[in-house]
């Protein structure tokens, strides 16, 4: 696959690239550029980025680091039983299990919440950081819905990272979860309030928590160009409209009426002179005639 001309592999994170120093120098430039278009795609254009992927895995699989790109792109194209492959990979490779969240969420996605719920409860959760520790609790959130247990999933979500009014990258999200959830049993009014927390907390859009809140206060979003442009075409309808169904004007019928009323008058002038030259030729006849 094409990659621009501007992507030289440099702009992997140092870790990767120090994964990459078991390869060739010239593969594992190779595999850096296709990881870097992984990066840049995966929100934006997830089949591509998932292509990518498949070039970077083809020319070195046996490196953490595209085993876990691969299954993040697999991921993001739905594909669950691939990324889930994938990330086992990565995990048996490294040992770690930040993973762990992310391999319990492909087991929701292939439709089997208990087993997500075990990952929940398994030992690899303590060996999580704070960030890991919340995204496993999402997770078990969300397969608690998946099976219906909607009071569940909001107790589920509520935590010591919850009711922080600290800021951290996982707060947006833990809160539009949690307002969701509380909107899934009917608590409307508590379901706003942390609608607006979320938002509150979503410095990099990460959420749409504006517009579910903006839609709870019955707020109607339109596009201001398409309403402009449907005025002006109606505009231009109602113009033509009026250009083919116009009456003919008032004053050009009285206009024409007036003309109509000249020519006549002329008409009449011009038969009256006539008949005057007649009777004086025939005058004068008759004078010669005496003489």
């Amino acid at each position: 696959m094409p990659i621009p001309e501007d992507v030289t592999g440099d702009e992997i994170d140092k870790d990767v690239r120090q994964e990459l120093q078991s390869l060739p120098k010239t593969l594992a430039e190779d595999v850096a550029r296709n990881l870097v278009m992984v990066a840049r795609l995966i929100d934006e254009d997830p089949e591509g980025a998932y292509g990518y992927s498949k070039v970077a895995l083809r020319l070195a699989s046996r490196v953490a680091a595209v085993r876990e790109a691969a299954g993040f792109a697999a991921y993001a194209n739905q594909k669950y039983s691939e990324a889930l492959a994938e990330f086992r990979a990565a995990r048996r490779m490294t040992g770690s299990a930040e993973l762990w969240p992310v391999m319990a969420d492909c087991e929701r996605g292939l439709g089997r919440p208990e087993k997500a719920l075990d990952m929940a409860g398994a030992p690899e959760v303590h060996k999580l950081d704070k960030a890991g520790q919340v995204e496993m609790r999402l997770v078990a959130a969300g397969a608690r819905r998946d099976m219906d247990q909607l009071d569940a999933a909001i107790v589920t979500l509520q935590s010591s990272e919850l009711a922080s009014n600290s800021i951290q990258p996982w707060t947006a999200r833990l809160r539009y979860a949690y307002a969701d959830a509380l909107l899934a049993v009917g608590r409307e009014d508590e379901a706003r309030e942390w609608f607006a927390k979320a938002v509150e907390a979503d410095r990099d859009g990460s959420t749409d928590a504006s517009d579910r809140l903006a839609e709870m206060d019955g707020v109607e979003f339109v596009d201001a160009l398409d309403e402009h442009e449907g005025e002006g075409d109606s505009a231009d309808a109602k113009t033509t409209d009026a250009d083919a169904e116009a009456p003919e004007v008032p004053e050009a019928k009285a206009a024409e009426a007036e003309a109509d009323d000249s020519a006549d008058d002329d008409l009449v002038d011009d038969e009256g002179d006539d008949e005057g030259d007649t009777e004086g030729d025939e005058q004068r006849d008759e004078q010669r005639d005496k003489d």
